[in-house]
């Protein structure tokens, strides 16, 4: 395996001015813009039946529901890197073949529903090893900082990405845009082939042990289960305000198209701000402080939502997604980071992808709860109800331990999980 820098040159200059990690960085950063590219493009593929693009945009996180948890055990029995490099390889491949069928005029609705399963089943298994690959290209004392720029980027690629799919469709047609998409995983692709193999903190290199392994880690420790129970109410509220935010901007409030996505754009750029702040927030409050006291009390400025209005009151719009954004993206870089740190090796993947498949479930669960609010009592008062539900997430993490702390705890000495974490209640 090849050595890493050591965690003294990240502080001096920064990890970009390590190899390995300007290498994943760069192709993080291009990936994530094509993905952003995607989320406009594929429903313009579909836009002539709506019952279509709303099935795609389910069949997206579909896969985290039902190979979620198996793909951990995978990710912890491989090296993560190429289980990376193959989750990309098919996404090229997967992607490029839309353009090719429309070109050969044998795109299918069934092509596009296949597309979507098997890239989100890729993704899958790529988030789930990048979580585990991320601690072997950086030392410990780093991880903040490299979830922060990776974060940091992704939260960019959210802002631009939608607007440049859009020139893509309008100057070439939507189907070339997800070509972007294939190129922009290939650029990944090339970026991990030119990286060194990172260090496998795993004893003996691969892990054993049972798939369910991870749902009973993060289940019987306090802090994971707190946190998974925050991050999946939030996911729930959060969708849920996203599948009304477009109808209250433009048929409650009466914004033009423009100035609505104007304002959603605001969740963008709070993010890139959370993410500048994730770090010197936490050295100057202790990270456990910071989900404690920063974490809730940001969220409740989603409650300035639902006072938005023409005039002066749409600053209450803008506000409450941007704060919202960048509490968001400061909890996943303190999270992430914890998680990274504290969890043993060897069943980081399972423990990954286990946390992860809960809370990706709650997100059509939330957008169905939005509908059904909507309908019943209004999209104004529904989004009362969601955004107090995300204000109140904050809330779970309250009786756990972490409030007798000032930073989050590292894990117990040892690279290997011992048997009574896996068998006995914390």
């Amino acid at each position: 395996m090849g050595d890493q820098p050591p965690a003294m040159a990240g502080r001096r200059g920064g990890l970009l001015r390590q190899r390995n990690f300007r290498l994943f960085w760069t192709g993080e950063s291009i990936s994530e813009v094509g993905n952003s590219v995607t989320i406009v493009v594929v429903p313009l593929v579909a836009i002539a039946s709506t019952f279509i693009v709303t099935l795609l945009t389910a069949m997206v996180w579909l896969p985290w529901v039902v190979i979620g948890i198996p793909a951990g055990a995978w990710v912890d029995r491989l090296p993560p890197r190429p289980v990376m490099l193959a989750s990309d390889a098919i996404s090229v491949a997967v992607y490029a073949s839309v353009p090719v069928a429309a070109w050969c005029g044998v795109l299918t609705v069934a092509q596009l529903i296949a597309v979507t399963v098997i890239a989100g089943a890729a993704s899958v298994f790529f988030n789930s090893a990048y979580q585990v690959l991320l601690p072997g290209v950086v030392d410990e004392a780093d991880l903040s900082e490299g979830n922060a720029k990776l974060l940091g980027s992704r939260e960019v690629a959210q802002v631009g990405g939608p607007g440049l799919g859009g020139l893509l469709a309008q100057a070439a047609g939507p189907v070339t845009g997800l070509l972007a998409d294939a190129v922009s995983f290939a650029v990944s692709f090339c970026c991990l082939t030119a990286t060194q193999p990172p260090r496998d903190r795993r004893p003996g290199g691969r892990a054993a042990g049972g798939v369910l392994d991870g749902l009973r880690f993060a289940w019987r420790d306090p802090y994971l289960r707190a946190m998974t129970a925050f991050s999946s109410l939030a996911n729930l509220a959060l969708t849920g305000v996203d599948a009304l935010l477009v109808v209250f901007l433009v048929r409650t409030v009466g914004l033009s198209s423009a100035a609505a996505g104007l304002v959603m754009a605001s969740l963008g750029v709070g993010g890139v701000l959370g993410a500048l702040v994730a770090r010197p927030l936490g050295r100057r409050l202790g990270t456990a402080r910071a989900m404690l006291i920063a974490v809730p009390g940001g969220l409740c400025f989603s409650l300035l939502l639902p006072l938005a209005d023409t005039g002066p009151r749409l600053a209450f719009a803008s506000a409450a997604m941007m704060c919202s954004g960048s509490v968001v993206v400061i909890a996943n870089v303190i999270v992430d980071s914890f998680m990274q740190a504290y969890v043993f090796p060897d069943i980081l993947g399972r423990v990954t992808s286990a946390t992860r498949a809960v809370m990706f479930a709650m997100m059509p669960v939330g957008a169905l709860l939005a509908g059904v609010l909507a309908t019943a009592l209004g999209v104004r008062a529904a989004l009362w109800i969601l955004t107090a539900l995300i204000a109140a997430s904050g809330l779970t993490l309250l009786p756990t331990p972490m409030r007798h702390l000032r930073d989050l705890p590292r894990r117990p000495a040892g690279d290997s999980v011992p048997a009574v974490h896996l068998t006995a209640s914390s």
